[in-house]
């Protein structure tokens, strides 16, 4: 009887900590979006939210094509350029509210997508990719070759604040163009979460995983692809129109390869198998081109080399490698796995600051026009070496003591099962 109780005590309190786990991810997003300019004034710090909550959308629209229908698109970057400048055109010749732009890109990248999906969606896999490839390089060009409409190397500007005007606000300010992007960011995730739980998006993830029998229960795989491409376009249009808000300015850039081909590294890195998984990329992504590409030029190089590292050791992204130590945490707990975690981190910290010391003497004797980097520059190339190669023993020893201890924990949580 006793038993029975403590059962049914237990599951309100389990119940309650599902939806706290399930509530994280939207708290952590929340604060994001509007702690740190209430703390701060930097405007660095500004400028990094507003394209962190752009490329947050971009992201997500991506994994509508890429999780939600098993679509790689190497031309997103077209639907979210095109309908910003569909906006500002609009914005510049009709004087729209700033406010309503973000809708008016999303539409005009919706058109795009509805266009081009009458090809792209003829079929799937390495030929949609090639497709949308082909489809994104003929944008690219025509962004050069029709300046009158794509503004040529300038681009086309706006001012934002000379829309129709709003009472007590102008959007001038740096501050307030963000709280203007940030409210649509907040809008179109809830937007984007809503159309992922629909029984449209279920029949998209039958199609991605067996578009024959999708087939034959009555369902038309094309259609179906053709509709998630007319989505993901028009949420990639208010992405676009968002960093049209924040810089003022669309540009032959904004359809480029190079931007299509972020969106897919943010992308990858977050994981597309969870639906919070593009924001952590969109997140890391920004952090890399704005953060540390104000402290070191080697910023690409580093995202490339965790982006090698994520696709290594964590395929299903940061959101998957998250799922598994919590999984891991509630099968052990805490005082089981901290010494695993701990070894772990000082692993990835060893080498980390490994590579770091090695890059940036390279990139010092390359580029030592700063007073930090003739310093660097100026370091014995024997001390330095002896320095990386301890710190890489040391990240090696730690990690060899972490996969110790996991193989402990996994021979107890086995024996655990078969007693």
């Amino acid at each position: 009887m006793r038993d029975d109780i403590d059962v049914h005590d237990a599951r309100p309190v389990a119940r309650r900590m599902q939806h706290l786990r399930a509530a994280l991810p939207w708290i952590a997003l929340a604060l994001l979006l509007a702690v740190p300019p209430c703390i701060s004034k930097q405007s660095w710090l500004v400028a990094w939210l507003a394209q962190t909550a752009s490329m947050i959308v971009f992201a997500l629209s991506y994994n509508l094509l890429l999780g939600g229908a098993g679509l790689l698109s190497f031309g997103h970057a077209a639907s979210s350029g095109i309908g910003a400048l569909i906006a500002a055109q609009v914005f510049n010749r009709f004087g729209l509210p700033l406010p309503l732009l973000p809708l008016m890109g999303g539409i005009g990248g919706a058109l795009f997508g509805a266009l081009y999906g009458l090809v792209a969606t003829r079929r799937a896999g390495t030929a949609f990719a090639m497709i949308t490839l082909g489809i994104g390089e003929l944008v690219a060009a025509a962004a050069w070759t029709l300046p009158d409409w794509f503004g040529g190397e300038a681009g086309v500007a706006i001012d934002r604040t000379a829309g129709l005007a709003l009472p007590g606000v102008t959007f001038g300010p740096a501050r307030e163009a963000y709280a203007l992007i940030a409210l649509w960011c907040a809008l179109a995730v809830l937007a984007i979460y809503a159309l992922s739980r629909t029984p449209f998006m279920r029949l998209a993830h039958a199609v991605r995983d067996n578009p024959v029998r999708a087939a034959a229960i009555g369902c038309y795989p094309r259609r179906v692809r053709y509709e998630v491409v007319v989505w993901s376009s028009f949420f990639a249009g208010i992405a676009g129109t968002l960093g049209l808000i924040n810089v003022e300015l669309v540009s032959t850039e904004s359809v480029g390869m190079l931007r299509s081909g972020s969106v897919l590294i943010a992308t990858v890195i977050g994981g597309s198998g969870a639906f919070f998984g593009p924001v952590a990329g969109a997140v890391v992504l920004t952090f890399f081109s704005v953060v540390v590409a104000s402290a070191t030029r080697a910023w690409l190089l580093y995202l490339g080399l965790f982006f090698v590292v994520v696709v290594v050791a964590a395929p299903d992204g940061i959101a998957g490698w998250l799922r598994r130590q919590a999984q891991r945490l509630a099968r052990d707990g805490w005082r089981a796995c901290l010494p695993w975690f701990v070894y772990r981190a000082a692993s990835a910290s060893a080498w980390t600051l490994a590579v770091v010391l090695g890059v940036q003497w390279a990139y010092a004797q390359r580029f030592g026009t700063e007073e930090r980097a003739r310093f660097l520059a100026a370091t014995n190339p024997v001390w330095l070496a002896a320095a990386v190669l301890s710190l890489a023993f040391i990240g090696w020893l730690a990690l060899h003591l972490g996969a110790r201890r996991d193989r402990a924990l996994s021979a107890g949580a086995d024996a655990g099962v078969r007693s």
